[in-house]
């Protein structure tokens, strides 16, 4: 991607800002502990020890498996303060929060507020549509599923260059999508399918139109509020609570993480934002999917139709959710949503045909390449490879 390009610069200009002073300060304790009675206790909390050990900073993890549901962590939510990680830590989900506004779309088309084939010329100015290549003939449910070929805001240099300018600025929609006017699109619109956070931007902006409200808002009013997800939290438009972990990030990639929390790549714009514990993103996906008390069947229904899979990331986009571990045997897929962001990475998914759930939040950027990607990616196949063994 793009962004890789300038990573060099993100470097150079890291210790000036983090000298300054931040936003989002330093992470303060809370009072969780792991769960020792889980019959796989040991085996589960060994590899999380065994990542942190000498590599990732941070990790919470949830596993609910056929023995119960066992929590866990290691590492440090603040590395500077000595502060650990526990599975009460707030961490940024990143990309997750697609499946909570891609939850919250379909909630108002069920409702009547909006249809999913709507053209987005319905509900997003022209002013807005015109410069962005394919958005004129793209739909709300194309932009769910990923599948209008406009280009991705967050592989545009000028957008972290902008970045590095104001680092904890808080984006407006139509700010962000300056990035990509003018972009050529991948592919005709309902051709193909790519990831894209414009797709997002374009869905919060009909979602503020089709009620009238702050996107924030409606995310609570319809999703955290019903489902009780009270340490869940839509950044910029919550404060963040003192127990948020920092985020790290291998920015001169030699070895030496440093802090990024303060680097905000567009957050509150429905593609990313949403800060989270384990417990609420297990209630979450497991209320969408499990239990299916979010959605009615229908609508269930038609957020669970994806494309063809993109072998490269060995998944396939539903509408705002993932099914993912494609890669694996053909009865170990799951529901769900990755998350990666500059300092953070975290994944949220129900196993359907193994009845498992697992989430972790994990405090160190994966997206782009840095020595700690491949643990990362280690730590992802270890976890899952133990949740499959009987």
């Amino acid at each position: 991607m793009k962004k890789y390009i300038l990573y060099f610069a993100l470097a150079v200009l890291a210790f000036s800002y983090s000298s300054c002073e931040k936003e989002i300060g330093h992470s303060s304790d809370c009072a969780s502990t792991n769960t020792l009675n889980h019959l796989r206790s040991a085996e589960y909390q060994a590899i999380l020890d065994q990542y942190t050990k000498n590599s990732l900073p941070g990790i919470s993890a949830l596993i609910r498996d056929k023995y119960g549901v066992w929590t866990g962590a290691s590492g440090f939510s603040d590395i500077s303060q000595e502060i650990p990680m526990r599975s009460c830590t707030v961490s940024k989900a990143a990309s997750i929060t697609k499946s909570f506004i891609g939850a919250l779309t379909l909630k108002l088309a069920e409702e009547g507020k909006l249809n999913l084939d709507d053209p987005l010329s319905k509900w997003i100015d022209v002013k807005y549509l015109d410069p962005v290549k394919n958005a004129r003939e793209s739909t709300l449910r194309m932009c769910l599923n990923h599948t209008t070929g406009i280009s991705d805001v967050i592989s545009d240099n000028g957008f972290y260059l902008a970045l590095l300018n104001n680092p904890d600025k808080k984006w407006k929609p139509e700010e962000l999508l300056e990035f990509v006017y003018g972009d050529e699109p991948e592919y005709a619109p309902g051709t193909d399918a790519s990831y894209s956070n414009t797709n997002f931007i374009y869905l919060a902006m009909a979602v503020e139109t089709a009620t009238g409200k702050d996107q924030g808002v409606v995310l609570r009013e319809k999703i955290l509020g019903p489902l009780g997800l009270n340490d869940t939290w839509y950044y910029w438009h919550d404060n963040l609570p003192p127990n948020t972990a920092q985020g790290y990030y291998d920015l001169h990639n030699n070895g030496t993480i440093l802090n990024v929390t303060n680097y905000n790549t567009g957050s509150g714009n429905g593609y990313g934002g949403l800060y989270s514990t384990v417990f609420d993103l297990q209630t979450f996906i497991e209320a969408l999917v499990r239990e299916k008390r979010v959605l009615s069947q229908e609508y269930l229904d038609q957020m669970l139709t994806f494309t063809d899979s993109v072998e490269t990331y060995s998944r396939a986009n539903g509408l705002g959710i993932f099914r993912d571990f494609l890669e694996r045997a053909p009865d170990e897929y799951a529901y769900g949503h990755r998350g990666r962001d500059l300092g953070y990475t975290a994944d949220m998914y129900w196993f359907p045909e193994k009845d498992i759930t697992m989430v972790y939040l994990v405090n160190y950027g994966t997206d782009a390449e840095s020595g700690l990607k491949k643990q990362f990616r280690a730590f992802r196949n270890t976890m899952v490879d133990a949740l499959m063994r009987e």
